[in-house]
């Protein structure tokens, strides 16, 4: 077999690496959320390219939520391939998982930590009191995440 072969076998296989294409679709698709979500939160003093920091920052914490709860049902299923044909309980167990971890950081940065505010604009849950944008995205993205890599890998 070639060199050229090894190589692209090795890239190829590389490429399959189901936490890499997690880590990957989690990333564009939660900057993007990011983004747009922020007239939701108060930071009107920052600028164009803090504004930029600040939610590539929040993204790459959103790459370690999804993959702790990729993880987590990869643990459960005892297979990291779970999203080759996701089940509803491990597409439940993600969103739930990413769900805590989200509500908990949140509860964490308006409150004790008082990293961010909400604005006026954002509609909060009447129990937790937290922002509904970030609670949307870890019901609406870890779906679409595993949609995209179910089909990439």
């Amino acid at each position: 077999m070639s060199n050229h072969s090894n190589i692209t076998r090795s890239r190829r296989s590389w490429l399959n690496i189901p936490e890499l294409n997690i880590a990957i679709f989690a990333f564009l698709l939660n900057f993007i959320w990011e983004v747009q979500q922020m007239p939701f939160f108060q930071i009107s003093d920052l600028s164009c390219f803090q504004r930029t920091i600040n939610c590539t920052l929040a993204t790459f914490g959103d790459v370690l939520i999804a993959l702790t709860g990729f993880w987590t049902v990869a643990f459960i299923s005892k297979s990291r391939q779970w999203f080759r044909h996701p089940k509803w309980w491990q597409l439940g167990v993600f969103i739930l998982v990413s769900l805590i971890i989200t509500v908990i950081f949140e509860a964490l940065a308006t409150g004790v930590l008082n990293r961010w505010e909400y604005a006026d604009i954002m509609p909060t849950l009447p129990v937790l009191g937290k922002g509904l944008t970030p609670i949307l995205q870890w019901i609406i993205l870890p779906l679409v995440i595993v949609w995209f890599v179910k089909r990439q890998v």
